[in-house]
């Protein structure tokens, strides 16, 4: 499998994961909403909500962490990495991933799978609010969430790596769907030339790598 086919496949893998996971958000609000109508307007409040809408929130922030590395959504302090050439960029990402991400993110799953063994041993249930719910299968998300992590991490550095061999960045697998549109639609339109169907394809690449990797101020210091 070629390096461009892999990072296609774990990037479909977290895309999917936390779009599907991004539904809780639906969730967790009608819980909100119903038990802030059953609090304050039936007088009538449900003793093991705050435990549940932990649990929701809990699992949505960490179900998605993949998705966010993926889509390279992560809080960064860019004010130098910024002025780099890929290759430094990528140099840089890579010893931060090796030096700290690998093992911080094989830490947490590993602990997070002692976690969430021992609750299922001891079948846990929360202490927070009276008839606190099951937590188990809530701390079982952990170590699955470390391992979707871990597999977009693994993704993060092959794409360092073919950045150091190549001197360009790869595409993440948004920015091919959206230049995929872009193209179908010049493709199909009667009214733009060759000439401006390919500056326009290249003003498209330009835009995606300026805002995917963070290297726009790039051509202002060749």
């Amino acid at each position: 499998m070629s390096a461009r086919r892999l990072l296609r496949a774990i990037d479909r893998i977290s895309y999917w994961s936390g779009k599907a996971f991004a539904w809780l958000i639906v969730g967790l609000t009608f819980v909100v909403s119903l038990e802030v109508f059953k609090r304050y307007i039936l007088n009538a409040p449900t003793a093991w909500i705050f435990d549940f809408n932990s649990m929701l929130y809990g699992t949505l922030f960490m179900m998605c962490g993949a998705y966010t590395l993926a889509a390279g959504g992560h809080v960064r302090a860019d004010f130098v990495y910024i002025y780099l050439k890929p290759r430094a960029q990528a140099g840089l990402d890579l010893a931060l991933y090796l030096l700290f991400f690998i093992p911080g993110i094989l830490g947490l799953i590993y602990a997070g799978y002692d976690y969430a063994a021992i609750s299922w041993r001891i079948g846990e249930h929360s202490t927070v609010t009276a008839e606190g719910p099951p937590v188990y299968q809530f701390k079982s998300v952990i170590p699955i969430a470390g391992v979707l992590v871990m597999l977009q991490g693994l993704a993060e550095i092959v794409r360092c790596v073919v950045c150091l061999r190549t001197g360009a960045w790869p595409a993440r697998l948004e920015d091919v769907e959206e230049i995929d549109v872009i193209e179908t639609q010049l493709s199909h339109s009667e009214y733009v030339d060759e000439e401006s169907r390919r500056l326009a394809m290249e003003g498209a690449h330009a835009i995606d790598e300026a805002a995917r990797h963070r290297s726009a101020v790039e051509h202002k210091n060749p």
